[in-house]
């Protein structure tokens, strides 16, 4: 398709599914200016590089999207589908994601640092090298996320479930995973320091050469994990978390058995499925009511009715 092709099929989206001003700049045909919101569908969009900042994507479907390099700086993702979207060396720092779909979508090397995703899916999505530093993934879905080389610092993953996640080589320092779900995880050589683990379940997770100096470890459960070649790992971290015969520790560390009172229910995890219902509440909504403008704006105006005579003067 060609770049004029593109603008328009972007320009009659924009109007067909939410009713909203949407152009391509004169001057850079790769812009689209002013956009205020998307709707409806566009599977395998070409949007590689565009200028879609402060864009909202309410309910609509951008499965296998390319946006390549695009600059989504603060847009709006409200229960929207961009399941296999490659957003490679995108900018979506400060975006919202609540309730959205990114399934085995491309992260590679973008930037989402301070980005709100709670309750969104990011369910075999490449984030290698991604920036999510001082992010919220409240509940956020990464099962079997690649992760290696990410930025997680600072961030917020609680009652994220990251079961399966390859972490390796990254970057979790003071990083919230209370009453995450980190089972079977791979988190060689990362950065862990000051993370908390409140409540956590690391299951067969393994840390090789991961340092954990300094992290909370309050009732999580380490069953089956790997932490024999851990840094930075002491006792008193340890007597305040469970395990079981198949926990490998450092030489010379031991931990208490789990029993059935170590088992709690994760909270963070139903907040975080209200958030979605929420989201998709609010994303319904939204364009009910720009389709009914939408409407409103099109139809004819009826004409004035002819004002009443006036009375005779006495």
């Amino acid at each position: 398709m060609s770049r004029l092709g593109i603008s328009i099929a972007v320009l009659s989206l924009a109007l067909s599914g939410l009713f909203s001003q949407a152009y391509a700049a004169p001057n850079d045909e790769r812009d689209v200016a002013k956009l205020t919101s998307f709707g409806g569908m566009c599977v395998r969009c070409e949007l590689a590089g565009r200028k879609l900042t402060g864009a909202q994507f309410t309910g609509a479907n951008f499965a296998n999207a390319v946006l390549i390099g695009s600059d989504l700086r603060g847009a709006a993702f409200y229960g929207s589908n961009f399941a296999n979207a490659d957003l490679t060396r995108a900018d979506l720092r400060g975006a919202e994601m609540r309730g959205a779909n990114f399934t085995n979508a491309n992260f590679t090397d973008a930037h989402l640092s301070g980005v709100e995703s709670s309750g969104a899916n990011f369910q075999g999505a490449n984030l290698t090298r991604v920036d999510l530093s001082s992010s919220e993934l409240h509940g956020a879905n990464l099962l079997g996320a690649n992760l290696s080389k990410a930025n997680l610092s600072s961030s917020e993953l609680n009652g994220a479930n990251l079961a399966s996640v390859n972490g390796r080589g990254g970057n979790f320092r003071n990083t919230e995973f209370n009453n995450a779900n980190l089972s079977g995880g791979r988190f060689d050589g990362a950065d862990m320091r000051g993370a908390e683990f409140n409540g956590a379940t690391l299951r067969g997770a393994v840390f090789t050469g991961a340092n954990l100096r300094g992290v909370e470890l309050p009732g999580a459960m380490l069953g089956g994990a790997d932490l024999s070649g851990a840094l930075g790992l002491d006792q008193d971290q340890l007597d305040e978390a469970c395990g079981d015969a198949g926990t490998r520790l450092p030489r010379g560390l031991v931990v208490r058995p789990c029993r059935g009172r170590d088992i709690r229910v994760v909270v963070d995890f139903n907040r975080a499925k209200a958030d979605v219902i929420r989201a998709r509440a609010e994303a319904a909504r939204a364009a009910a009511a720009e389709a009914q403008r939408a409407t409103a704006w099109a139809a004819p105006r009826p004409p004035k009715p002819p004002a009443p005579p006036k009375p005779p003067k006495e």
